[in-house]
C-alpha cells in the first residue's frame, strides 16, 4: 500500500462531512431550523481529524518526504496544498464563530453559517481533486520505495497518537452521524462538483 492510498482513504471521510455541511446549509437557506451543534460538531471534525491528524501526516511525513525527492516545500504543487490547508483553516474558524452566533440567536447567523459551510466545501473538495489527481502521483513517483516505508511508519505513529486521545472510528462515526441529521445516506454520498481555475495545477 502507498502512503497515498491511505490519504485518499481519509478523502472519502472528509467528502461525507463536506456533503453534511452543504446539506444542512441548503435547510439554513431553506428557511429550516438547524442545529448550531451539527455545524459546532464539523468543526471538531475538521479541526481534530481533517487538520490535525489527515493534514498533519500531509504536512510533517508526505511534504517532507516529496521534499527530499527534489520538490519545493514553498512553491509549485506543494506550496499550493499548505495554502489551501491554511485557508480552510481560517474558514473553520468562521464557521465556528458564526456557529456560536446562530446557537445565541442572533439575527443573521444562520446566512453566515451557511457561507462558511459552504466556503469550506467548496475550498476542500477542489483541494480534494488537486490530491487525488494531481499532487499524489506526484508524490508517488518522488518518494523512492524505501522512504515510502519511513513514511508509512511515520502515518502508523501518528495514528497511535491519535488512537491515544480519541478513537479513530469515533471520527469515522461522527462524519455518518453528520450525514444523517443532515438527512444524508452516508453511504450514498458523492463526492461534490469541482470546477478547477483554469490556471489550476
Amino acid at each position: 500500500m502507498q502512503a497515498t492510498d491511505i490519504l485518499s482513504s481519509e478523502h472519502r471521510v472528509i467528502e461525507r462531512v463536506i456533503a453534511a455541511l452543504d446539506a444542512a446549509a441548503e435547510r439554513l437557506d431553506a428557511g429550516a431550523s438547524v442545529r448550531p451543534g451539527l455545524f459546532l460538531d464539523a468543526v471538531r471534525f475538521i479541526r481534530e481529524f481533517a487538520d490535525g491528524f489527515h493534514h498533519g501526516k500531509e504536512e510533517g511525513v508526505l511534504f517532507e518526504a516529496m521534499a527530499r525527492g527534489g520538490m519545493p516545500l514553498d512553491d509549485g504543487p506543494i506550496g499550493m496544498m499548505l495554502y489551501e490547508h491554511e485557508r480552510g483553516r481560517e474558514i473553520t474558524a468562521g464557521l465556528e464563530k458564526a456557529a456560536k452566533r446562530l446557537e445565541a440567536g442572533e439575527a443573521n447567523a444562520a446566512a453566515a453559517v451557511a457561507d462558511h459551510a459552504r466556503a469550506y466545501g467548496e475550498l476542500l473538495s477542489q483541494h480534494i481533486y488537486k490530491e487525488d489527481n494531481i499532487l499524489f502521483p506526484m508524490a508517488d513517483q518522488a518518494v523512492v520505495p524505501q522512504e515510502q516505508d519511513t513514511v508509512l511508519e511515520e502515518f502508523a505513529r501518528i495514528e497511535r497518537e491519535l488512537e491515544a486521545k480519541h478513537p479513530r472510528q469515533s471520527y469515522l462515526d461522527l462524519a455518518r452521524l453528520l450525514c444523517a441529521e443532515a438527512g444524508l445516506d452516508p453511504d450514498a454520498v458523492a463526492p461534490r462538483q469541482v470546477s478547477l481555475p483554469c490556471h489550476a495545477g
